[in-house]
């Protein structure tokens, strides 16, 4: 491997064969271990690099990618006609778009990284004990992440961009659907960290689309230290069962509005409307309506004409639909057993009509993924029960759950959202991405 030529993304091309040549499994083991071995040199440099310099690459990344709206659309044009073309389901290919929102998004959450304050050295919980001694608890980095991901090319700015504001190295691994946008930004990724004095391997694309480089990635123990897959449930299960580096994971995005008696009925409607339709394809989309029955008869047929406006199909229990079964143009369905687990990422909503607070508590941590449930109520002892009780990583009073997102969290960016309940829980911004190490500070004292 030693004197391969070096690409602009950092990874060592030498490493790669040509276009057309087969992949043998032991080039990609040489590639990845590469790979690796580059990530881990450069932890070791970011770790100890100014907070002044990774906030200017932050900065310069913002800018660069402002400057190159055209030409990064023109990759990601690319990748749509060709999962157009591939019959790819319509939630991924709009998942696949760069558009300018999404592009500015970007550049604003590398702008948010930046203006934060650095934690990284941050100490913590330091108490003097009884011998003298003072113990404390420093933030340190994780030191080097593989992210494995799906669709969306803006992952690879946002892990990026926290992979450098946490003192992070990373290995990104995106979807062969993406390759040409991350490939793009990537190289704006590796410009901003040369432009910052900052090693290029801290940020390193995975440059083959081989699924082998996945089984490769998810057991290099000696170089990386946190695996985080993002994307579709097979994925996600896929990782969990055979990485030998410890995951961060979410499985799906099976979350719930709970309308509550009593409650703001036009409060009510706005966000169960946006919850749903502000946009299909998300994680944090609702895919079920609860409805205490006190408010089902004013709130129910209302919000289905606005649903059935939109051609949003309601699949829903024996009292539902009998409340809805005069609202014209409505799509309506019996409900099964499935359709309460169920993640559409879709226009197909669960309606389900339940007795108060605690029997949508109860539905809410049997069927959901645990990912983000909202209350909509005027009752604050309603409120406070389902944010102590319901078991998910984001809860919610009187907002839409498509606010379940490291961005609108002031996070900057979000590397996913973590349904786990060790080490980082709900968006894992820059603190889910370090560590804590005990610190001691003493004047020369021994233990008796």
């Amino acid at each position: 491997m030693q004197g391969a030529a070096r690409g602009p993304e950092g990874a060592l091309k030498g490493a790669l064969p040509c276009e057309n040549e087969t992949m043998t499994v032991q080039t990609l083991f040489d590639y990845t271990q590469a790979l690796g071995g580059q990530a881990r040199t450069a932890s070791a440099a970011m770790a100890r690099s100014p907070t002044a310099s990774r906030n200017a690459a932050l900065r310069a990344l913002a800018g660069l990618l402002r400057g190159s709206v055209p030409a990064l659309q023109t990759a990601n044009a690319v990748d749509l006609v060709r999962a157009q073309d591939a019959g790819l389901p319509a939630p991924m290919v709009d998942r696949l778009k760069l558009t300018a929102q999404v592009i500015e998004t970007c550049a604003q959450g590398c702008e948010q990284l930046a203006a934060m304050p650095d934690v990284i050295g941050e100490i913590i919980g330091m108490k003097q004990q009884p011998s003298g001694i003072r113990v404390g608890q420093m933030r340190v980095p994780i030191g080097v992440f593989g992210m494995i991901y799906e669709s969306r090319p803006n992952v690879t700015i946002e892990a990026a961009s926290l992979s450098i504001k946490s003192a992070n190295a990373c290995i990104l691994r995106g979807g062969s659907e993406a390759i040409e946008s991350n490939k793009a930004l990537s190289l704006l990724v590796s410009q901003a960290l040369a432009a910052s004095g900052l090693p290029v391997d801290a940020v390193q694309l995975v440059q083959v689309t081989d699924r082998e480089v996945v089984g490769q990635l998810i057991t290099m123990a000696q170089y990386l230290d946190l695996i985080i897959p993002r994307g579709g449930k097979g994925l996600i299960e896929r990782i969990s069962r055979d990485a030998r580096v410890p995951v961060i994971k979410h499985l799906d995005g099976n979350c719930h509005v709970y309308v509550d008696d009593p409650c703001d009925i036009e409060m009510a409607i706005a966000v169960a409307d946006n919850a749903k339709t502000q946009k299909y394809s998300p994680c944090n989309a609702a895919e079920g309506l609860l409805v205490a029955r006190g408010a089902a008869p004013d709130f129910l047929p209302r919000m289905a004409a606005i649903y059935a406006a939109k051609g949003v199909e309601m699949r829903c229990d024996a009292e539902a639909l009998a409340l809805l079964a005069r609202v014209p143009g409505a799509q309506l369905a019996a409900a099964s057993e499935q359709d309460w687990y169920e993640e559409y990422l879709a226009p197909i909503i669960s309606i389900r009509v339940v007795d108060g607070v605690a029997q949508a508590i109860e539905h809410i941590n049997r069927y959901s993924s645990h990912h983000t449930d909202a209350i909509v109520t005027r009752d604050h002892m309603h409120a406070q029960a389902f944010l102590r009780e319901v078991d998910s990583a984001s809860v919610m009073v009187n907002a839409s759950t498509r606010f379940a997102d490291g961005f609108e969290y002031g996070l900057g960016a979000e590397i996913g959202i973590s349904t786990d309940k060790f080490h980082a829980r709900g968006p894992v911004g820059i603190e889910g991405l370090t560590s804590l190490k005990y610190v001691v500070l003493g004047d020369g004292q021994v233990r008796l």
